[in-house]
């Protein structure tokens, strides 16, 4: 199943929900306007378009994500690597260091994961 597109403002809706999941719609409405400053009518719109396009779910009030954090951000990735980068990995991490000072921690992690994926242990 291909992930859902999903924009900046339902990404951070999607931060709360995912935080509070499963949360009743009520109470979701006054995070949303807690963290947000969203008015009730604005989150209940993005609830039902979420729900709509397979994000989420709503039965008898509670509110529940379809989809992962990890995989809504995967797919923002990908999308963001085809369309600048015209699909090239390398490309995206050469202009990403390039500006970007990286740890030892941060370049040992990086190889850790290079070394999984030549092993094929994804």
């Amino acid at each position: 199943m291909d992930t859902p597109k999903i924009y900046e403002s339902e990404y951070r809706f999607c931060l709360i929900l995912w935080e509070h999941e499963p949360v009743k719609s009520g109470d979701l409405v006054k995070l949303c306007k807690e963290q947000l400053g969203w008015k009730p009518t604005t989150t209940y719109t993005v609830i039902k378009r979420l729900s709509q396009r397979g994000v989420l779910k709503n039965e008898d009030t509670i509110v529940t994500s379809l989809v992962s954090k990890e995989n809504v951000q995967a797919a923002q990735i990908e999308e963001m690597v085809e369309k600048t980068f015209e699909g090239s990995l390398p490309a995206f991490i050469a202009a990403f260091t390039k500006h970007q000072k990286l740890s030892d921690a941060q370049i040992d992690e990086i190889q850790q994961m290079i070394d999984h994926c030549r092993k094929g242990d994804l």
